[in-house]
């Protein structure tokens, strides 16, 4: 097929990274070693990921292997939601349950619905677009609700004193919270086809499909995704606040940012 990219133009596509480089050492960034280690942790993951695909989309695996690494994408979501917010107590239960229920109402959309047939070329890439965007979410919604409640808490501690319950009193928050996380997601599917063309749908382009189905494909997916991080971070933001305050109704000490504590 025209337009191919082997290993030459890969190392090629490099020079905007070098770039990238530049500009760290010029600016003084200090920003070399993640960049680095970005593109090679990059390259790695995804040839093992390419050769993983290239079995699991074969017509004669069972299905059951694509379900295992649905799962396993889920769970290492959650541990990675986890690891990026450790302020919040349990939190890697409370992203495996929005994750996970995420993926189920995706699924239930996608495949109960017949947009997409049930199959390993199918199910494995869905559930990595939905879950990924969906841990981003979490990761926001759970490091914004620490911070934030740590700068307010005097307000916060305030209306408990007044006798609100913690659900109350953390309500105004919880719903900047909710539009911190929503808000990225909504502005990209407000901006497809102007600023914004994603990267699937580029890909079919790319591949040689019709320009208007890869559209189709590219619009069913994006209102997946948008109502799978809007599920998630609502999912979030409910959990990740009751295990902030104690049973009595008591903030609990925060970190000022969990953005540190990672």
């Amino acid at each position: 097929m025209e337009g191919d990219v082997g290993y030459g133009e890969l190392a090629v596509s490099l020079v905007l990274v070098a770039v990238a480089l530049g500009i760290s050492i010029q600016m003084r960034l200090r920003l070399e070693r993640e960049l680095v280690v970005s593109v090679v942790r990059g390259l790695a993951q995804l040839l093992v990921v390419g050769a993983a695909l290239a079995l699991v989309i074969d017509p004669d695996t069972p299905l059951a292997w694509s379900w295992a690494w649905v799962a396993g994408i889920v769970v290492f979501a959650a541990a990675t939601v986890r690891r990026r917010a450790p302020a919040v107590p349990q939190l890697f239960w409370i992203a495996l349950v929005a994750n996970g229920a995420t993926a189920i109402v995706g699924f239930l959309v996608a495949f109960g619905l017949g947009i997409f047939p049930v199959q390993g070329r199918t199910l494995v890439p869905i559930a990595g677009m939905i879950v990924g965007n969906s841990m981003k979410s979490c990761i926001v919604a759970a490091d914004r609700l620490v911070e934030t409640l740590s700068e307010q808490r005097a307000e916060v501690e305030a209306r408990l004193a007044l006798g609100q319950p913690s659900g109350r009193a953390s309500r105004p928050i919880v719903r900047s919270v909710l539009r911190t996380g929503l808000s990225p997601q909504i502005e990209n599917t407000k901006a497809l086809g102007i600023v914004f063309l994603p990267g699937a749908m580029t890909g079919l382009i790319l591949a040689g499909v019709d320009p208007v189905d890869a559209v189709l494909v590219q619009l069913a997916l994006m209102y997946l995704i948008l109502g799978a991080v809007a599920t998630t971070t609502v999912v979030t933001a409910l959990g990740a606040v009751r295990r902030l305050f104690t049973p009595d109704h008591r903030l609990v000490a925060l970190s000022r940012s969990t953005r540190d504590a990672g």
